[in-house]
This record gives structure tokens, C-alpha cells and sequence, in this order.
């Protein structure tokens, strides 16, 4: 069973995967490129300079990769900037739950430290984690497992009691790199087989993790379960 729970933010706790890709696919046009949906996917979940290099690479030596960035900020703060992003289903009450059997929670992500704060504080998700770890910490991003070493480190955990929460299957390989367990909740991209064969479960919202949370967790997270049962498979977890 686990001890500690590490979280990726984009797109796992806070859907803002759709509307970073909308403002990038408005603004690519602006410079005479075309959105491709196959590269965006390509890189959800990897770290801002790797993101930027493959960008760079698949649009060729006229790509102004700067210019671009500066104008999907744009297109972003004409509305998210400003009134944020949307919390995703389920996030609060498993965090609750969580925090109400004594694990310990953090989020590690691929974006900027400040920028995770930033996100989370105006949520109101921020005070319900014990640190931050951003993808500017780390020499190496995702899905390298450098940032959630750091992230158990930060929480005080063994790398083998913490169960990572992620989206993306470059999030997932990191986990599994860093000797960690995995529940994968996919945003916008379906799990790859690799991802559904080693995750301790495959969910369709955080909503589903409810039910699970005393066969993961040291302590038996308890919770009052509302909702349809979730239809996922979970795998039994290993034990210590």
C-alpha cells in the first residue's frame, strides 16, 4: 500500500489541456502554419524546452517558436487568464479524502514552478498540497522520473510508497521510472497499452478513485462514496 500521493496538474487536476492546444491551434494560422493534432499530442505532458524543440523540428526553420508562444498567451488571457481554469471532476473530494486519512499530497508537472502556483492558488487548490515541484526544477522532464523524485523527496517519501495521479503516458513512463505506482486518468489523449498494462488502474475521471482509496492507501483513506461505481479495472496494488 501507498503512503503518499503525487498529482500532475495539467489536464489531471485542472482541464486547461484543451484551452492552452485551442489558443495554439488560433495562433499557429496567424504565421502561416497549420495546427497538426498528431504533434500536439505528441508533446501533452513534456516539459516547455523539449515541447519547443519538437515544435521547432516539425515546422521547420521558419517556425518562430517565441512569436507563436506570445500569441497563444494572448488568445489565453482574453478569457482563462483571467478567470482561470476549470477544477476537474472529482479533484477536492478525493484530495479531501486523502488528506482526511493523513496522506500526504503534491503535485509535480511539467509546467513552470510559478506558473503551478499561480494556476493553483486560483483554484483554491493550492493550500491542499504539501509542496509543488515544477518541471523547471528538474535537468530532465518528463517522462525522464526526475521530477518525481524531487517531489517525493520534497514530501519525505520513499519513491515506492507514492502513487502518482497522471494524464499524459509521458507522465506515466516517468512514474514508472521513478519505481512508482500509477493511476492513469487520460485528458485528451487515450492511455497507451504500455500505460493500461502497469497502472495500478486506468480511470475515466478522478471522480472513480474514490472507492479504491482504502486498498491503496496505508491508513485506509475512508470516504462516503457518491456517484455510479466506476467502471474501470483496477490492479490490485503491490504490497509492502
Amino acid at each position: 500500500m501507498y503512503t503518499t500521493a503525487i498529482f500532475d496538474m495539467d489536464g489531471l487536476l485542472l482541464d486547461s489541456e484543451r484551452p492552452i492546444r485551442d489558443a495554439w491551434a488560433v495562433s499557429l494560422p496567424n504565421f502561416g502554419f497549420v495546427f497538426d493534432d498528431a504533434v500536439w499530442l505528441d508533446i501533452i505532458g513534456r516539459p516547455i524546452n523539449e515541447s519547443r524543440i519538437r515544435l521547432c523540428a516539425h515546422y521547420g526553420p521558419d517556425f518562430d517558436y517565441d512569436a507563436v508562444f506570445r500569441h497563444a498567451n494572448l488568445a489565453l488571457r482574453a478569457h482563462h487568464d483571467v478567470h482561470g481554469y476549470n477544477v476537474k471532476p472529482g479533484v477536492q473530494a478525493l484530495v479531501a479524502a486523502l488528506a482526511a486519512a493523513g496522506v500526504r499530497c503534491g503535485v509535480a508537472s511539467s509546467t513552470r514552478r510559478e506558473e503551478v502556483a499561480r494556476r493553483l492558488d486560483r483554484t483554491g487548490l493550492l493550500p491542499l498540497f504539501a509542496s509543488i515541484t515544477g518541471g523547471d526544477e528538474v535537468a530532465r522532464g518528463k517522462p525522464e522520473p526526475d521530477i518525481f523524485l524531487l517531489a517525493a523527496e520534497r514530501l519525505g517519501a520513499a519513491a515506492p510508497d507514492c502513487l502518482v495521479f497522471e494524464d499524459s503516458d509521458h507522465g506515466a513512463r516517468a512514474a514508472f521510472a521513478a519505481g512508482m505506482g500509477l493511476v492513469a486518468v487520460p485528458d485528451l489523449k487515450p492511455a497507451c497499452d504500455h500505460t493500461r498494462e502497469h497502472a495500478v488502474a486506468v480511470l475515466e475521471s478522478l471522480e472513480h478513485a474514490l472507492p479504491h482509496l482504502p486498498r491503496w492507501f496505508a491508513g485506509g483513506a475512508t470516504t462516503t462514496i457518491v456517484g455510479k461505481p466506476p467502471p474501470e479495472n483496477p490492479r490490485t496494488p503491490r504490497q509492502p
